[in-house]
This record gives C-alpha cells, sequence and structure tokens, in this order.
C-alpha cells in the first residue's frame, strides 16, 4: 500500500526570486523548493543563480514549458 509523502500533501508557496535583474514569482510545493535549495548548495550556487540557469535551458528548449514546470522536471531528471 502507497503512503503520504512525509508532512502530508502540502500546495505550492510562491516565492519571487530575480532572474536576469527581474523579479519574477514562482509557485512550487515546499518539497521542490527545499530540493531546490540543496541543489543550488551541491552546485555552489545561489538559488536565484541555478533559477537563472534552468530557465536559460527552459527558454532555448522547443516547446519552453512555464518556469515552474521547468524546475520540477529538471530536478526530477537530477533525482534519476
Amino acid at each position: 500500500m502507497i503512503e503520504q509523502p512525509p508532512g502530508g500533501f502540502v500546495g505550492p508557496v510562491k516565492r519571487s526570486v530575480t532572474i536576469a535583474g527581474h523579479a519574477t514569482s514562482i509557485s512550487l510545493e515546499p518539497l521542490f523548493w527545499r530540493a531546490l535549495e540543496e541543489a543550488a548548495a551541491t552546485h555552489g550556487l545561489p538559488l536565484s543563480a541555478l533559477i537563472a540557469e534552468v530557465d536559460a535551458l527552459r527558454i532555448a528548449a522547443p516547446d519552453a514549458p512555464n518556469l515552474a514546470s521547468a524546475l520540477r522536471s529538471w530536478l526530477f531528471a537530477q533525482a534519476r
């Protein structure tokens, strides 16, 4: 039988980050925010710099998804 994730199911939390000199808001579940913070630390980058790098990859992709989807997809790929 499957179980709820630790801490239960939690909806997205909106945060504002600065990318390329302008503020943007991103809504992600706390689990993804923690994973992004850990990935930024692993890569030796500030959180905003990591998000900016994923954003640059997203923009260059055909049929670019929104930024929150790109961040979730990138994190999932990193975990595999």
